[in-house]
């Protein structure tokens, strides 16, 4: 299942859906026709254990083989059109965010650092996270804005001390995520949250892929385009820790929660690593690709003054 998070119209209410075919229609656990138990709130629809998101896949399975309930549901506006959508975040505000750093082998040699003995935790405010097609903004004083392509991997239930052996059973599914950064913020402050955390720095979708749609997340091609021109092109196999080890080393110390998020690194190919350095200027799009998981589009702008 490919889940979504849409808005439609003039009608600003976040709708759970779910992507079917080929993505050109939305079924909207929301709809009354859909006859899908509400939850208090969008990172609810990530629990597992919960009820909705049960009874919202079981709909989506049943759609997929029934011609006749799927005609039903689109009669009664249950189904509607993609173009007729808004796509936000898949979880437009996570409960937290957190992200891993020096994760990919390439991408440690390339910035000249030691692979870590063991993750490297760094966090993003949960209000920085965008949807597709929504402009990143280099915030004033900030000259060197780089991309990071990262897979996202979402918690489905909560995990506390969980082994990595039965990590796994606690994980929802993977998105694209855009680790955005301002290097001069980044590197100048001898810390990382105001690089990391600026308003916009979070590009997250289209969709979250469950774990049914994939057959193997550490054997995953992740692209990143810049105005059409590949910058970073690499493999999950490239993983130092793969996410079961990620949620086994999480999990000593924090809880994780359905609807958080890990970010899980980025590969070889970043901007301030390159000689010269590129930097993400306004009026410049940025693509993030991984297999299974659409494509992540996101222009850039400057704040206003």
């Amino acid at each position: 299942m490919k889940l979504v998070c849409f808005t439609l119209g003039a009608d600003d209410t976040l709708r759970p859906g779910a992507l079917l075919g080929s993505g050109d229609l939305i079924l909207d656990f929301a709809a009354s026709a859909a006859d899908v138990p509400r939850s208090r709130s969008m990172l609810d629809w990530c629990d597992l254990a919960g009820r909705s998101l049960p009874a919202a896949k079981a709909l989506a399975a049943r759609v997929s083989g029934d011609a006749a309930l799927r005609a039903g549901l689109e009669r009664a506006g249950a189904i509607v059109k993609r173009s007729a959508a808004k796509l936000l975040a898949p979880i437009p505000r996570p409960g937290k965010v957190i992200c891993i750093g020096l994760n990919y082998r390439d991408h440690a040699k390339e910035s000249g650092m030691a692979i870590p003995s063991r993750p490297l935790v760094f966090s993003k405010f949960s209000s920085c996270v965008v949807g597709p097609g929504a402009t990143v903004v280099r915030p004033i004083g900030c000259t060197q804005l780089d991309y990071e392509a990262e897979l996202g991997f979402v918690v489905g239930r909560r995990a506390t001390r969980v082994k990595a052996a039965d990590a796994m059973e606690h994980v929802l599914g993977y998105v694209n995520i855009n680790d955005v950064s301002a290097r001069d913020f980044q590197f100048a402050d001898g810390q990382w949250q105001r690089g990391k955390s600026s308003d916009t720095f979070c590009p997250m979708g289209e969709y979250i892929a469950t774990t049914d749609e994939i057959a193997d997340p550490h054997q995953l091609r992740i692209r990143l385009r810049l105005n059409g021109q590949t910058m970073q092109d690499s493999n999950t196999e490239q993983l130092i820790f793969g996410i079961p080890q990620l949620i086994e080393a999480l999990t000593e110390f924090v809880t994780l929660e359905p609807g958080d998020v890990v970010a899980t690194g980025t590969p070889f190919g970043v901007g301030f690593a390159r000689k010269p350095p590129v930097y993400v200027q306004p009026g410049d799009v940025m693509e993030v690709e991984i297999d299974g998981l659409g494509v992540l589009r996101n222009p850039v702008a400057d704040a206003l003054s």
